[in-house]
């Protein structure tokens, strides 16, 4: 693609989401802080595929000058996920009570609207691939989690599936080093064992193996085939 074509197709979107946030939200629910319901959809977006809190959200919209309380930050969440643009996720714990208190992680449901929202800054591809399992997971079920083991390992999605089956995800672009396969199978290793699950799958942009673990199988597949696997709605 050549760089009037990327400029022409950044500046399509950049007016495309500047209508959504207007029509979907600010005029939909009578904002009366519109800057900050624009800079807090920049900030999640910036940061997508990470954890966030009501608290340090509020606090970074403080600290660009905007006095908006936390009752309607989280206002705003909810109607960007209302609005199909930005989609939270908590994590998978029986109280509902801890799934609230913990941090969350945000995803955009549109990746190119993502990448040309960006700062211009250089793209973390991993969090770009892991949004894109995000979004597939998303159309088949609402029920998507991320796991931290009792050890504090993280794994980044388990996604309670249709059938009532549940699947273990873990999302490296690539296990070159084997300081990065270790970390990756080892968190998943204990989720798969604390879950009684297994089977799980790490996702990567082209590798290809099965690793034997303790509890079961991780089957390392590229996103493609990862993407072709999943049941259909």
């Amino acid at each position: 693609m050549s760089g009037l074509e990327r400029m022409l197709r950044i500046k399509i979107h950049q007016e495309y989401w500047g209508a959504m946030i207007f029509r979907d939200l600010v005029e939909r629910h009578n904002i009366a802080h519109p800057k900050a319901v624009s800079d807090l959809a920049h900030r999640l977006i910036e940061n997508a595929a990470s954890l966030y809190s009501i608290n340090n959200l509020t606090g970074y919209l403080k600290s660009l000058g905007h006095r908006v309380p936390k009752s309607s930050v989280a206002d705003y969440l909810k109607w960007f996920e209302d609005a199909y643009i930005l989609f939270s996720i908590q994590i998978f714990d029986a109280s509902a009570a801890r799934r609230n208190t913990n941090p969350k992680k945000i995803y955009c449901i549109d990746h190119a609207l993502a990448v040309s929202l960006g700062s211009g800054m250089l793209v973390n591809s991993g969090h770009l691939l892991e949004k894109l399992v995000f979004t597939a997971l998303r159309r088949i079920t609402p029920e998507i989690y991320y796991y931290k083991s009792t050890s504090g390992r993280e794994t980044d999605f388990i996604a309670l599936l249709p059938d009532k089956s549940r699947m273990l995800v873990q999302v490296c672009e690539a296990l070159i080093r084997p300081e990065t396969l270790k970390r990756e199978d080892s968190a998943l290793a204990q989720a798969m064992s604390e879950m009684k699950i297994k089977k799980a799958f790490i996702v990567t942009r082209t590798e290809d193996e099965t690793i034997s673990v303790e509890p079961g199988i991780i089957d390392v597949v590229p996103a493609w085939r990862f993407l072709l696997s999943l049941p259909s709605v």
